[in-house]
């Protein structure tokens, strides 16, 4: 376990350094996606915490999650997961996606085992922050719902300046907001953008 939080401690630092400014650009690109995805999310008979829940098997945990629409333009959810659980480092451990369509229960997602650079980069990540964060994805995601008006369609692990965070957004009335919560803490750390 030492030799693990050391790992984490020091992708924590790299991600710090080098990560914030591609997490920013991440999410400011997806604004022109925003508009069909919140027309299509009140179709989904799953909130982004059972779609979390779904995902929890034996030592399988989820890492991030959000509602996209797929390749055919079509309501998706989809959820990261770490196989082997978060203590394992994501060198060790089975990195992946779960993704389906949210439109009818049960929720079916086909599974996709990461093997790209990109994709195994950013779980990575996800997987670090979810590691040492002392809050659960559902928690975060649980307690962003009650604290703003909408539905909340996207938690994703990251950095803000030098802090873990989780990023969270919410749809209210045809506009997205972004909430940062810390890691640690489980506290709001910005105000919505």
């Amino acid at each position: 376990m030492t030799t693990f939080l050391r790992t984490a401690s020091n992708l924590v630092t790299f991600m710090f350094v080098f990560g914030g400014l591609a997490a920013t650009a991440s999410w400011a690109g997806d604004q022109g996606d925003h508009a069909a995805l919140l027309q299509a999310l009140p179709n989904s008979k799953l909130t982004l915490a059972d779609g979390l829940k779904q995902s929890t098997k034996g030592t399988e945990v989820p890492i991030s999650a959000k509602f996209e629409l797929n390749d055919n333009k079509q309501l998706a959810l989809s959820v990261y997961t770490a196989e082997k659980g978060l203590a394992v480092d994501s060198e060790h451990n089975v990195l992946k996606e779960l993704a389906g369509s949210p439109e009818k229960t049960p929720w079916t997602p086909e599974t996709e085992v990461f093997k790209d650079l990109p994709h195994v980069a950013r779980a990575s990540q996800h997987l670090t922050v979810t590691a040492v964060a002392k809050h659960s994805l559902v928690e975060i995601v649980t307690r962003a719902q009650k604290e703003h008006p909408g539905t909340v369609f996207s938690v994703t692990p990251g950095t803000h300046g030098q802090t873990a965070v989780f990023a969270v957004l919410v749809a209210n009335e045809g506009k997205v907001s972004e909430y940062m919560y810390d890691a640690m803490s489980g506290r709001s750390v910005a105000g919505k953008k």
